[in-house]
């Protein structure tokens, strides 16, 4: 039964953690726990018993608990949780709680799935001047699409851009 509560202790203990080896686990990692495992259950068990208990557990100066006082912990809200029981009993039952329980992450905000270019060059969307920056299969058109270009072939002999026009060649 405790290779089981162990399992999902290293679970929350590592869960939101990069640096963590899964050996210690947070306050907040460990108010997650019994949250999640139906530990606290508001009544019996609330919030601020969980932190009460684990700052009892730990050490002085320490800001996280190994498995040996998570068992302290679970034991002392066992007898919280499950009045009337003696504290291995309670235990148990706690460790029933916790079994192939994983930290759940509901309320996470979803990434959308729809493509950004896709919906930024959506010529439909677009109006006057920028419509002319994109084809009609959405693909940008480049340096034409942004710039003026000028049409420099004209047939006009005096026209400063024509090309090169010599007196002497007439």
């Amino acid at each position: 039964m405790a290779s089981e509560a162990e399992r999902t202790f290293h679970r929350f203990a590592v869960f939101g953690e990069s640096s963590s080896s899964g050996k210690e686990i947070t306050n907040k990692n460990f108010s997650k726990l019994c949250k999640d495992c139906d530990i606290m259950d508001g009544k019996a068990v609330t919030s601020t018993d969980v932190d009460i208990v684990f700052s009892k557990v730990k050490a002085k100066n320490a800001r996280t608990i190994n498995f040996q006082q998570f068992k302290e912990a679970m034991k002392e809200l066992g007898q919280k949780r499950f009045k009337g029981k003696n504290p291995d009993e309670a235990l148990e039952d706690v460790f029933k709680l916790m079994e192939g329980k994983d930290p759940a992450t509901t309320g996470v905000t979803k990434s959308t799935t729809v493509g950004g270019v896709d919906r930024l060059t959506d010529t439909s969307k677009y109006t006057g001047t920028h419509k002319e920056r994109f084809d009609e299969s959405g693909k940008g058109k480049g340096i034409e699409g942004r710039e003026e270009t000028t049409d420099n072939s004209g047939y006009v002999s005096g026209y400063k851009g024509a090309g090169t026009y010599d007196k002497k060649n007439q």
